[in-house]
């Protein structure tokens, strides 16, 4: 990146607006936003296959007083296939998001990012178990609206949103900012289009991680589009 040095004159607002100016562009240099959203939605879409005909374990099975019957389902392929294409996914953005920015000469943040990602699918994860093993649903029946809500931010999907916040903080990116609240609105709110009604429990995942991850593409396509224009 290059840029013209203009003289402030003396002038203490001109100086620092000299170097506002400054800060945005090498911000605007740093960028590679379409990066992330590409990987994850790939990694989103390729997880359909795998839930529907991945392994699982099915286990504590209840009779509900309707005279049906609730089980507990472990996704083990599920659960290995995030762990696995999670850790390939942020070491590619973050090996790539740094070789691109460096390539324009400048460093990026895009670290803690990545840190925050990989965290909160750790922590969350691990907190989810931890609070279903103390207090198990008493009738294995559906949870209240608000439980299904607080499951679905802080599965896998919904921690991709977490994380790009982070990310848009770190860029002082407002329309990234605007997009990963969109899109957590998209994940807790189980915006699904009414796809999936009646499509069997093997097939339950497919339309939330299509859109989730048929969103993030578009928003990849659309913020690399919008830099290639910038540029």
């Amino acid at each position: 990146m290059t840029s013209d040095a203009v003289s402030a004159g003396g002038d203490p607002r001109r100086l620092l607006a000299d170097v506002r100016e400054l800060a945005r562009r090498v911000r605007l240099t740093q960028r590679v936003t379409w990066l992330p959203l590409l990987v994850l939605g790939v990694l989103t879409l390729g997880a359909i296959p795998v839930y529907r005909f991945g392994h699982q374990i099915v286990s504590d099975c209840r009779t509900l007083p309707d005279g049906g019957r609730v089980c507990h389902v472990e996704m083990v392929a599920a659960e290995i296939y995030w762990a696995l294409a999670l850790a390939a996914g942020y070491v590619v953005i973050a090996t790539v998001y740094l070789r691109v920015a460096r390539s324009r000469g400048v460093e990026a943040r895009v670290l803690p990012y990545v840190f925050t990602g990989v965290g909160l699918v750790v922590l969350f994860s691990f907190a989810v178990r931890f609070w279903v093993h103390l207090d198990p649903p008493p009738d294995l029946g559906r949870p209240p609206a608000a439980v299904e809500a607080l499951y679905r931010l802080v599965d896998v999907t919904g921690t991709f949103g977490l994380a790009l916040l982070v990310l848009a903080w770190l860029e002082r990116h407002v329309a990234l900012l605007v997009f990963a609240l969109g899109y957590l609105v998209v994940v807790v709110a189980k915006v699904n289009l009414g796809w999936g009604d009646g499509w069997g429990s093997r097939w339950q995942f497919a339309p939330m991680l299509a859109i989730t991850g048929g969103l993030l593409l578009l928003g990849s396509a659309g913020f690399a589009l919008a830099q290639r224009r910038a540029r």
